[in-house]
């Protein structure tokens, strides 16, 4: 019997690896881009100066995109003088191989925006100044590129077009913001265009879209300058849009649908927002909006009945009930990024400090913060967490801590 329960002990130790390097991370935020990411046995505490640091790669140039994680690789974007670069590393943080991908945008928090999304065995990816590229994943060989400035007649921001693309079948969605050209869906394999949409004729928003899939058909959610787009993927129609109150037009967060709602959180315009989506897609309905609940660009995380995030101005980090929009508890912790795995809260807020949170539908309990030192200018990446590691990036460096149980 000893002997049948080791055999047993030891199937399982050789297969926990391989269930492990299953896991990856293919687009901005995780696979449902809401910052919601799959691990168990993750720590619940941390030691008082943080987890252990496994790595750091500190040759990333400029910049404030995330990386995505296969299970051999890693890949990220950076700034070197001007120019976007796709990096690959290996899971311990090794140099492989960069990419150029195009003019990176210099002109103010000059570096990369952006994060890279992965479909099949390709990998696209933005630049500043409105390259779209798609990168063949084992050699870093560009397969096409589109400037969506002068191909896509795009217009600029004020800083920079920062958005995630993303794919699905074989499309890929990128907003150039063009007059005509606001919203565009490209051919993922040739680059070509397959449709446009006028949208409201509104300059991007910053916005990485979201993709609601119902039975009648798929939508993609995004902002431009001061509305929400819901526009069908097949054809291009825009289905509606929601108009901010705001005259900002920093709309960056990614929105986040469950059981036929939406909801959003800007901190230039109507702040925090849940819409009902009726059964196919072509109406919304608002169900209640709270301008007291801002966060320009940490995302958000909805646990339950509950929504966890900053606020942009009062520099707190809020839950709120989403049946009601009422704000039920803050905690002081300045202001950032939220992310989620096994339970926990992870939070990153600008003046470099990870917060650990224990959320208990209410309320927020801080249980262990650390500071991150290493690194250069602003704290504005969202942190990834792939098989056990958190990874933030910080400028020119990208940092892998060990967030793991010890057996």
């Amino acid at each position: 019997m000893r002997r049948c329960r080791l055999l047993i002990y030891l199937s399982l130790l050789l297969a926990f690896p391989f269930m492990v390097s299953a896991q990856e991370v293919l687009q901005w935020r995780g696979a449902d881009r809401n910052g919601t990411y799959p691990g168990t046995n993750l720590l619940t505490s941390w030691p008082e100066a943080g987890p252990d640091l496994l790595w750091e790669f500190d040759g990333l140039g400029n910049g404030y995109g995330s990386p995505v994680i296969t299970s051999k690789n890693i890949f990220i974007n950076g700034e070197i003088d001007t120019v976007n670069y796709l990096f690959a590393l290996d899971l311990s943080g090794k140099f492989l191989w960069k990419a150029r991908i195009g003019k990176e945008w210099m002109q103010n928090y000059p570096g990369d925006r952006s994060t890279p999304t992965i479909a099949g065995d390709l990998i696209y990816v933005t630049a500043g100044w409105g390259t779209v590229a798609c990168i063949e994943m084992k050699t870093g060989k560009t397969i096409w590129s589109v400037d969506m400035i002068k191909d896509l007649h795009g217009r600029i921001n004020r800083f920079g077009l920062s958005e995630s693309v993303l794919a699905d079948g074989d499309k890929v969605f990128c907003m150039p913001g063009g007059a005509d050209t606001n919203v565009v869906a490209l051919d993922r394999f040739s680059g070509k265009i397959l449709w446009t949409c006028k949208g409201l004729s509104q300059i991007p928003a910053y916005c990485s879209p979201q993709l609601v899939k119902l039975p009648q058909r798929d939508i993609l959610v995004t902002f431009s300058k001061s509305a929400l787009l819901g526009i069908d993927t097949k054809d291009g129609k825009l289905l509606w849009s929601h108009k901010q109150d705001g005259e900002g037009d920093v709309h960056i967060n990614t929105p986040w649908f469950e059981n036929g709602f939406l909801y959003y959180i800007t901190g230039d315009g109507n702040g925090s927002v849940k819409l009902k989506l009726n059964d196919d897609g072509t109406e919304i309905t608002e169900v209640w909006r709270n301008q007291g609940c801002d966060n320009t660009m940490g995302g958000f995380i909805k646990i339950n009945d509950y929504l966890y995030t900053a606020s942009y101005g009062r520099r707190y980090w809020y839950s709120e009930e989403t049946n009601t929009g009422k704000i039920t508890d803050s905690l002081k912790f300045d202001k950032g990024v939220t992310v989620t795995a096994d339970g926990m809260l992870y939070l990153y807020n600008e003046k470099g400090q990870v917060g650990l949170v224990k959320p208990g539908g209410a309320k927020m309990d801080l249980v262990s913060s650390f500071k991150i030192t290493k690194g250069s200018k602003a704290h504005y990446a969202h942190p990834v967490i792939n098989n056990g590691i958190l990874y933030v990036r910080h400028g020119k460096s990208l940092l892998a801590y060990d967030i793991r149980k010890k057996l």
